[in-house]
């Protein structure tokens, strides 16, 4: 489905149609809805008894007490403010949630034809080869992608920047979170605005790749019954995780919840 999703998204890279506006900082374009109903399709077909979570149309029986015992978390074009302006830094997001937990987690780097996989009994994997978090001794080598936001957040980031190698905002956060588990990121930090379909995926791969995986608060990192753009990530090494944590909070980092 990933893989298919990333095909049809390529078709129209470079020659974007009409975008629309979601919010002050976030667009939509038409291949967003036609990669999620692609993906939503199969799932039908395949899972009917399955309840599906998209980014662009919504819940159809998630969680509770009458909603699916299994359901899908989709994010068929993350980054599309970076795919609406030809930067080369998207991805397609696919999760399994069974019991409330993420059990299969798929994000798919169609430009580059990288495929990040997980189970959660099953080690994290790029193109089918293990995949694993960094092992940097120091905290000072690592490159992070982190986004402070919010207000105040860039002096925040500031702050942090002489404790690690270097930090980048790429645009595509469950990208940016499944390179963390093979390494090409070391750490991934975003203090909230993060929604369920951002991360099912990509906080599974980081887990599975040996990274520890929190909350801002050093808390679970996935909370389902919290609807919204509310969610935040610190994905980091075990030697590095706690210390991370230490320096947003001397930073004065708090949870931003964008709803």
């Amino acid at each position: 489905m990933a893989r298919s999703a990333g095909t049809l998204i390529l078709e129209s890279y470079g020659r974007v149609g009409r975008v629309r506006h979601k919010s002050r900082r976030d667009v939509v374009t038409d291949i967003d809805y036609r990669s999620e109903a692609l993906i939503a399709r199969r799932i039908r077909r395949h899972f009917p008894e399955d309840g599906i979570l998209a980014e662009e149309a919504g819940a159809d029986r998630v969680g509770g007490p009458d909603g699916a015992r299994r359901w899908w978390a989709i994010d068929p074009l993350d980054g599309t403010v970076n795919y609406a302006n030809g930067i080369p830094y998207f991805c397609v997001s696919i999760a399994l949630i069974e019991d409330q937990v993420p059990v299969l987690g798929v994000v798919f780097d169609p430009l580059r034809g990288d495929l990040y996989t997980a189970t959660s009994q099953s080690a994290a994997r790029l193109n089918g080869a293990l995949a694993k978090a960094s092992t940097k001794e120091s905290l000072g080598d690592c490159v992070v992608s982190l986004a402070i936001i919010g207000r105040g957040g860039l002096s925040r980031e500031r702050k942090i920047a002489p404790e690690i190698r270097i930090h980048r905002r790429m645009g595509s956060a469950a990208l940016s979170l499944a390179s963390v588990g093979a390494a090409r990121f070391d750490a991934f930090v975003q203090n909230g605005g993060l929604s369920l379909w951002d991360v099912a995926a990509a906080g599974l791969i980081a887990e599975r790749g040996g990274a520890v995986v929190t909350n801002l608060a050093g808390g679970p990192w996935w909370q389902p019954r919290r609807k919204g753009a509310v969610q935040s990530i610190v994905a980091a090494p075990e030697p590095h995780h706690a210390e991370i944590l230490r320096l947003l909070r001397e930073a004065g980092t708090r949870v931003h919840l964008r709803r």
